[in-house]
């Protein structure tokens, strides 16, 4: 249900639009329209929209969609809700006129190229200003809040019960697909909305490819095994991944192990407000580099996690954002060997002032 989180980010947002110089603005990116408005219907594809958002700089903002989503709509946000019933197009005609918009804003990264064409034609004869934009409400969303906080410790803390209540049943011979499976389905039963992104589990030489899909490969108790794995719960994300082998490990595999864990250490340590997200990267790398394997760690360390599993900020060589406080991020170094297979350890944290909220508890991939 709508809320004051809700009603003081559609604010925080107008402000942003004044600033800009932006009459009004269009909200079509799911996640987005669902941090401003708390309207949760998915879209089938970026070419089936459930909804957008029409935010004006002032006035209400409002909540447009169709037939099949009017009780829904109407139910999870106390934003007025108005039907289009000759199109999204016809409908923002209509108020681009009765709100005397000047320019009009849209998610740029977030349009078809056939719907931006559309826009371009509506905007010729509105006599509008039509302004593509980047990642407006994404940037907002990149601090979280201490109500989205608690949702994320929430969603973590389901997340490692779901894999401690699959763990301790998983046997040599089983399968990865319906290893995946069952983790699948106990988050629901768990009461989990969905899994943040499709489960993976990767055994022996599988776990080389780092987004490996579960197979019909039985599992060895000498393989390494990689399971990563997130849930969602009440809109918010989860994400972690756990490393292990079903019998005695081998001593290639604790070296392994041993290197990326250090990494993975080294990373934590390195978190902390005013920090650039490279340096935070940069310091699991020279670990990895220096044991010998620089160049079977070819991903970025990690990744910004809320609404979606994979946000802002970005943890890589390349991103020169600094962290700050509120900001909730994946530290997960890897490993990966063509011929033998891979390790990677991932947790989330949240920055804070001097150091970082570890969020996981789960020591299982410790036991080696």
């Amino acid at each position: 249900m709508y809320d004051m989180n809700h009603l003081n980010r559609i604010k925080a947002f107008q402000a942003k639009l004044r600033r800009k110089q932006i009459d009004a603005f269009l909200v079509s990116q799911p996640f987005n329209r669902r941090y401003l408005s708390g309207y949760t219907a998915k879209d089938h594809g970026i070419a089936e929209s459930s909804g957008a958002l029409f935010v004006p700089a002032r006035g209400d903002a409002l909540l447009l969609t169709d037939f099949r989503y009017q009780t829904q709509a109407q139910q999870e946000t106390d934003l007025r809700v108005k039907l289009y019933k000759r199109g999204l197009l016809s409908l923002l005609s209509s108020l681009i006129k009765q709100h005397e918009v000047n320019v009009f804003g849209f998610e740029s990264h977030y349009t078809l190229h056939s719907i931006g064409l559309k826009l371009i034609n509506l905007a010729e004869k509105q006599k509008v200003v039509l302004k593509p934009c980047l990642n407006m409400i994404e940037q907002m969303r990149i601090i979280k809040d201490q109500d989205e906080l608690e949702l994320i410790r929430k969603s973590v803390r389901l997340n490692e019960q779901v894999f401690s209540s699959v763990f301790k049943n998983l046997k040599a011979g089983m399968r990865e697909i319906d290893i995946a499976a069952k983790i699948e389905n106990q988050m629901r039963i768990a009461g989990a909305e969905a899994p943040s992104f499709e489960t993976i589990v990767a055994a022996g030489k599988n776990g080389a490819m780092p987004h490996a899909c579960p197979g019909p490969d039985s599992i060895d108790s000498k393989d390494s095994v990689t399971i990563d794995m997130g849930l969602i719960l009440n809109g918010y994300c989860s994400d972690m991944t756990r490393n292990f082998t079903l019998g005695k490990p081998a001593v290639r595999y604790r070296e392994l192990h041993r290197v990326v864990r250090k990494a993975q250490l080294a990373g934590l340590a390195k978190v902390k407000a005013g920090i650039p997200a490279c340096d935070v990267d940069k310091a699991a790398r020279e670990v990895i580099s220096e044991a010998g394997y620089g160049k079977y760690f070819g991903h970025s360390l990690g990744h910004g996690v809320g609404l979606e599993v994979h946000e802002e900020p970005r943890v890589s060589p390349k991103s020169r954002q600094k962290l700050k406080p509120g900001m909730v991020i994946t530290i997960e170094p890897g490993i990966y060997l063509p011929d033998w297979g891979g390790i990677r350890l991932e947790n989330m944290v949240v920055v804070t002032e001097d150091g970082a909220e570890l969020l996981n508890t789960d020591t299982t991939w410790l036991d080696i």
